[in-house]
């Protein structure tokens, strides 16, 4: 039996704009997820040159915005740094985005005592940080395909094997 009463209809009225705004929200999920395009950004390396993401088209790329002070982000440099010699030969790029907040002499000396292999930025005034979808959080990590559409987005220290094989897939496409 249906309750018409005014406090059952505003019961089913809830459920029903419940129902539609799951409905919206799992569409709107799944019709973006990893494929938004990559956001045009100027990276400026520590030597002062400077790499975009126009620049990065044609490879599989790996955005990772990090800090000095971030203790994840140092703990999972060195599977980043292997991660980038195991696949540079194959078309593979790696772009260690420093936070504003970053001292760039601390970025500096971090790459220079270990040896850091990639582009290394600095975003001095947040503004790549911005435009990769207002990142907060060290780190956070994006793979971006051969196309320049991100396909995954980590926040903390990914699964190394089960990115090691995403990037496998994706180099493997034309």
């Amino acid at each position: 039996m249906t309750d018409l009463s005014p406090d059952g209809l505003r019961r089913r009225r809830s459920l029903k704009a419940a129902a539609a705004l799951g409905a919206v929200s799992a569409l709107g999920l799944g019709a973006c997820a990893g494929r938004d395009r990559a956001p045009d950004s100027t990276f400026v390396l520590l030597d002062g040159s400077k790499a975009t993401t126009a620049d990065l088209k044609g490879k599989v790329t790996l955005v990772n915005f990090w800090a000095t002070t971030c203790v994840t982000c140092v703990k999972e440099m060195p599977s980043i740094v292997a991660t980038y010699q195991k696949y540079q030969d194959k078309g593979f790029e790696t772009v260690a985005v420093a936070m504003e907040y970053d001292p760039p002499s601390w970025v500096l000396n971090f790459a220079q005592t270990r040896q850091l292999p990639f582009k290394v930025a600095l975003d001095n005034t947040g503004e790549i940080a911005r435009q990769w979808g207002e990142v907060k959080l060290t780190p956070t990590t994006y793979l971006v395909d051969k196309q320049g559409h991100i396909v995954k987005r980590f926040v903390g220290e990914p699964d190394f094997a089960a990115l090691h094989k995403q990037i496998e897939e994706l180099l493997a496409q034309a």
